[in-house]
């Protein structure tokens, strides 16, 4: 397996880098990463209370080609190998990693043994077209109408989980995305996720422009059986930052309940103290009230229940200790759940190229409460980025 994952990860790095030099107009970059974690759950019978160790090695590539002044092609892709306790003893654990869920099915099981695999996927891969007024981007992309930095009503198209530390690129989607700039911080835009079931499919409409030193934004479309209606804005108040965001959603069809809406909004202030103290404290409420089940393995959110609880209270600190260190702490607190989830993390830049972090989740509510077996993670990481 070692010799397999070396040869792998050499051969794609000396492709890119002889690719890059080789055209002036490439550009590359990208990581490997380290990435032992630990987890402590409860699982279904009849496994109960369990601890698991998993290995990860992950390396990510990006390639970025401009053959023209106005065209641009992007693949950026990730390629992870998984080894531990979760492989051997987990059945469909594989299968369960093995998943795209986008138009296109470009998830590859490179290799899989009984205690390891390797998997490949891109999360992007694009062509794009652009000049002063307009870009057209067609392929997997990632579009972000989202404001927040916790929770996004607004994200409509690529909604990310806050608790999934591991992938900080956030994943993409197959679309295509029209842009005409208007002005300063000024545009329109319309963008269409299509899916394998049409019903599930994404195309919203966006019109974002600045009034009085606030960026609103204003969005319509049709979202997986839904339609959506909302906006959003980022602004200030004093020296603090104020940002918020609200999407309503109606069920277009009535599946035998009566047609259901929700509506979701988070407003949030940040704000950065001369210590260089960063704060960022944000409210949510989610009308359906929010997930029922969690599993602290990480499941995907969605823009029209992006919480699991009605209510949710987040908190989020970051200070540089030294030119070298540096630590955060993020605290969500469920009222209704009678749940709370911490998240300490420390990193360290060890060389240019070269970081280390620790971070740990902790997860505890009440006895009803869908935290009540979410379970414990640490994970450390060794970083190298070219």
């Amino acid at each position: 397996m070692k010799k397999y994952l070396f040869l792998y990860l050499l051969s794609i790095t000396c492709t890119a880098t002889a690719l890059a030099q080789t055209e002036n107009n490439l550009d590359v970059s990208g990581y490997v990463e380290g990435l032992p974690l630990y987890f402590s759950t409860e699982l279904p019978e009849p496994f109960g209370e369990v601890t698991y160790w998993e290995y990860r090695v992950q390396n990510r590539l990006n390639l970025d080609w401009y053959p023209t002044d106005n065209f641009s092609f992007s693949w950026q892709m990730r390629t992870r190998l998984f080894t531990g306790d979760l492989v051997r003893e987990i059945p469909g654990y594989a299968d369960a990693i093995n998943q795209d869920e986008g138009y296109f099915n470009l998830s590859w099981l490179v290799a899989e043994k009984d205690n390891w695999f390797l998997h490949y996927i891109p999360d992007r891969l694009y062509g794009e077209w652009q000049n002063d007024d307009w870009s057209i981007r067609a392929g997997r992309q990632r579009i972000n109408w989202g404001i927040n930095m916790a929770t996004n009503p607004n994200d409509l198209f690529n909604i990310y989980s806050f608790y999934d530390f591991a992938y900080p690129e956030r994943p993409g989607s197959d679309a295509i995305r029209i842009q005409r700039f208007l002005g300063f911080a000024s545009r329109m835009e319309v963008a269409v996720n299509p899916a394998r079931d049409a019903k599930e499919s994404v195309a919203a409409f966006l019109y974002s422009f600045n009034h009085s030193g606030y960026d609103i934004q204003l969005l319509a479309g049709y979202y997986r059986n839904r339609a959506a209606l909302g906006g959003g804005w980022a602004g200030s108040i004093d020296q603090s930052g104020f940002k918020g965001e609200l999407t309503w959603f109606y069920d277009l069809k009535d599946e035998g309940g009566g047609r259901e809406a929700n509506l979701v909004t988070a407003v949030s202030i940040d704000h950065m103290f001369d210590n260089s103290l960063f704060l960022i404290v944000e409210a949510l409420y989610n009308q359906r009230g929010g997930q029922e089940q969690f599993s602290v393995l990480g499941q995907p959110l969605s823009a029209d229940n992006p919480s699991f609880s009605r209510f949710q209270f987040t908190g989020q600190g970051s200070y540089p200790f030294s030119p070298l260190w540096s630590g955060s702490l993020s605290v969500v607190v469920y009222p209704d759940e009678e749940g709370v989830f911490l998240s300490p993390q420390v990193s360290y830049s060890a060389g240019e190229n070269l970081d280390l972090m620790l971070i740990s989740q902790f997860f505890a509510g009440s006895g009803d409460s869908v935290f009540s077996d979410a379970g414990t993670v640490i994970s450390g990481s060794v970083k190298w980025n070219f």
